[in-house]
């Protein structure tokens, strides 16, 4: 039974999303839906927490738009997610960045060869 559930998940799962880990800055290209248009939406930030795996792998990711701290929650497999672009290899210590949320100033990230 699991196996045929494995085939099954294999199917769904994109080839073409890059290696990121949490603590690494990445640009995700969402296709947004406006009435009938279409179009691609840029949304650029560090990755605050990966969760789950196979077919229902999600990753958060944080930008400040404003002043305002916006976290956004991305599946990988997803077909509205165009293109994943790791733009800055971070090193975090943590395997979530929670705390993140609730911090006043901007975190620092050490970059990562």
């Amino acid at each position: 039974m699991a196996n045929l559930v494995d085939k099954i998940n294999e199917r769904h799962i994109r080839k073409d999303i890059p290696e990121f880990r949490v603590g690494d800055t990445v640009r995700v290209d969402v296709w947004v839906k406006e009435g009938k248009k279409e179009r691609i939406q840029a949304f650029e930030g560090l990755v605050i927490a990966k969760k789950g795996g196979s077919v229902s792998e999600t990753f958060s990711v944080r930008k400040t738009s404003n002043g305002i701290g916006v976290v956004r929650i991305f599946p990988v497999n997803a077909p509205t997610i165009d293109k994943i672009t790791v733009v800055k290899k971070g090193m975090v210590r943590r395997a979530k960045l929670n705390f993140i949320k609730k911090m006043r100033k901007e975190y620092k990230v050490k970059e990562r060869n």
